[in-house]
This record gives C-alpha cells, structure tokens and sequence, in this order.
C-alpha cells in the first residue's frame, strides 16, 4: 500500500503545485505548465529506488521518447507548421468567412460541432481533427465576438465524439481487440452511449447560438485560399495519414500563397518557424509527462491501482463502474486514452468474464470511459494542442467541455440503469 503510495506521489505533486496553486491564487497562468512538470519530474527521478541516477534519467528518457510520442511530436510540428502558414497565405481569413457565409448567427456553434463530429468519425483520430479545425473556430470566435475558450471547447468536444466512435480510431480498435468482439458489433452498443450525449450538447449550442453576433460585415470568399483546408479535409477523410494530411496541406499554402502574391518564399519559411516554435511548450510538456508517467509505471503505481480497484467486486454492475473506474484513473495516470485501454484491456476482460459482462459492452465502457476522461485533461495531448494553436490556457477551456462531461453522465446512467437491456 506505501508503495504504491509512493510511486503513485509525482502526479500527486504536479496536480498539488499545479492546479491547487493556481486555484489559490485565482490565476492559471502564475505557474507555468512547464515548470509544473519539472517540478514533478526532478521529484519522480529522485523519489524512484532500486536504481542508480544515470538508470533513472535514463527510464525517464525512455518514456519520454516512445515511439507514440515521437509520432505525437512530429504531428505537433507539422500542425504548427500548417497552421501559421495557413495563416500568414491567409487560407484561416478565407475559410472563416466561407464558414460566416454559409451559416446563419444562430446556427455557428451548432455548426462547428457538427463539423468537428464529422471530421473525426471520419479520420478516427481527435488530434487530427484538433489540429485542422481549431484555427478556423479562433477566427470564427473573432469575427462573431463568440468566447474563444468556448469557440475551442467545442471543437476539442466533437473530436472525441469521433475518437470514441469511428472504426479506424486507435481507441475503438484497441478496446475491441483487448476483449474480443468485433469493432461492428462495439459500435451498435456505443452509439445508445454516444448519440443521447451528442444530440443533448447539440441542442444546447442550438439555444446558445441564439445569442451569437452576427459579424458586422462578412468580406468575400477568396476560394482559391480554401483549397488548402479543403484538401487537409478530404484527405483525411479518406484515410490518409494525419502526417501525410498535415504536410500536404503545408506544401499547398506555399504554392497557393506564392501564385497569388499572399506571401514570399521567406515569408513562407518563417511563418513555418514560427509555427513550429510556438509548439515547444506543448512539446516540452508531452515529453516530460511521457517519462514522469512511465517512472510512476516502473515503480508498479498502475498496477497498484489495478490490484486496489478489483478486489471488491461483486456484482455486475459493480464490474462495470470497476471497468469504468479502473480505466478513467488509468487514463488520469498515463494521459493517454489509448495506452489506459491497452493498459486495463486484459484485466477488464477478466472482470467481465467473472461477472457475465457482454464483450461488446465492456469494449464501449472501455473507449466511452477513456476518451470522457482525456477530453477534460489540461496536460492530455489534446487539450495541449488546442489551446497551443488558440493560443490560450488549457485550462481555461476545461469548463466549455460539454461533450465529454456529457458523455461520461450519460455511460454512467446507463451503467447503474443497465441500459441498453438487450446487452445487458
């Protein structure tokens, strides 16, 4: 118990320094998440036993540099890189006022989650679809006087919806293999989880809408600036790879922005500089986190919270809210809704067995669950890079998450009220 205690204690003091300090002082932005991080990492290193300093930093380094954030990293690079190119050829102006154009006042909010569940069924993946729609809703937000936290929440919100939902997310086909059932089958039983969610954030940014200004003049649709998000759109909804999207969307604003006289070859190079480095803090954050999360695994911190979280089951609605609660703390650990399913998969299973859980239902448990709690993380890569490309806290954000707080009170009712019965 002390021990897991123990390895469990550096995500105990970053949540301490961090989010109870700057409650206390009312400011989110005093301490800074990067500090946060250090802070609780230099702690991880020197409370980790059992090994010498050079094998520590180097455990650290490990986590730190897996191949799943090196492959995180290199999509915050590329996505800032497009981002401020985009911008600076002037692709984000367009877009927008397509976007002001197309819809009414009223139907903007509603519209952008519409746009963003969409996009991420479509490519299964939530920062993807972070990375491509989070500009144009800042410069939505600006022409309409709409909050930017809320213009952002919304977006982070209905990528999840995708993430949770789609056959090619990683979460959907990790949950599906780990207690093996097909991912069709996993999807008939999560969309009574899903859909109830998304219909009531949706009506309520229907009545939010009703307040939103309309712009006070809306300038005329430079078409040929659109193409860039039209094609990062259309490719990836078509499977392409988020890397392959991103860096062809980059290619596209230069060329476009070159043959209209938008921007020079250098203007081009430095926009992508600048991209690229207003990511650093993101970066920095992924991979300090990466090794904290993996010193807290070493020590046996997850597996203490397995161990403490299975042995009180007795029912099979008492193994479903295990299965849900087992994941989401998991989930709160490592920060990563693909790494917490992989991490309980096999043990959920066993849960499920026991008890006589449906594998199609405790797969959706698994993914609903997961991508509920990542969505609402302010160090989760998600949260990170929408409020990098907003340039905003990410905390701030936090309280506009409509979707995942929904999603996650919906599964939970379902849960204690056994719906749907026909799983259950």
């Amino acid at each position: 118990m002390k021990r897991g205690l123990i390895a469990l204690s550096p995500l105990l003091v970053f949540i301490t320094f961090y989010l109870l300090t700057s409650i206390l002082v009312h400011d989110f932005y005093k301490i800074p998440i990067t500090v946060a991080f250090m802070v609780s990492s230099i702690y991880a290193i020197a409370i980790f036993s059992g090994k010498g300093l050079k094998q520590r930093i180097d455990l650290f380094s490990r986590g730190a540099a897996t191949e799943q954030m090196m492959l995180m990293i290199w999509i915050f690079v590329l996505a800032g890189a497009f981002a401020h190119s985009a911008k600076a050829m002037g692709c984000i102006d367009a877009t927008v006022n397509l976007t002001l154009a197309l819809l009414p006042p009223q139907m903007i909010l509603a519209g952008m989650f519409l746009a963003a569940c969409f996009v991420s069924i479509s490519i299964g993946t939530s920062v993807g679809t972070i990375a491509a729609l989070v500009p144009i809703a800042a410069g939505v937000a600006s022409e309409t006087h709409t909050d930017l936290s809320l213009m952002t929440a919304i977006i982070v919100g209905g990528s999840f919806f995708g993430d949770n939902l789609s056959f090619i997310s990683d979460t959907t086909i990790m949950a599906t293999q780990t207690q093996g059932c097909r991912l069709s089958d996993k999807f008939r039983v999560n969309v009574f989880f899903v859909f109830p969610a998304a219909l009531i954030v949706l009506i309520c940014y229907l009545f939010m809408g009703n307040q939103t200004e309309a712009p006070q003049h809306t300038a005329q649709v430079e078409w040929v600036k659109v193409i860039p998000y039209l094609v990062v759109l259309f490719t990836a909804v078509f499977g392409m790879n988020v890397m392959a999207v991103l860096t062809l969307g980059i290619m596209l604003t230069g060329l476009i922005g070159l043959l209209t006289g938008s921007i020079d070859i250098f203007g081009w190079f430095g926009s992508m500089g600048e991209g690229i480095l207003s990511m650093g803090e993101l970066i920095i954050v992924t991979m300090m986190a990466g090794g904290m999360l993996e010193l807290i695994r070493q020590q046996g911190g997850i597996d203490f919270i397995i161990r403490l979280l299975t042995r009180h089951v007795s029912s099979k609605r008492g193994a479903e809210l295990s299965i849900a609660f087992l994941v989401s703390l998991v989930n709160v650990c490592t920060a990563n809704n693909t790494v917490a399913i992989l991490t309980v998969g096999n043990i959920s299973k066993q849960i499920g067995d026991r008890f006589g859980v449906d594998n199609r239902r405790c797969a959706s448990i698994l993914d609903t669950f997961s991508c509920t709690v990542q969505g609402v993380l302010p160090y989760g890569a998600q949260l990170l890079i929408a409020s990098g490309l907003a340039a905003l806290s990410p905390i701030s954000i936090i309280p506009y998450l409509y979707y995942p707080l929904v999603l996650g009170f919906v599964s939970l009712i379902a849960i204690l009220l056994r719906y749907p019965r026909r799983y259950s």
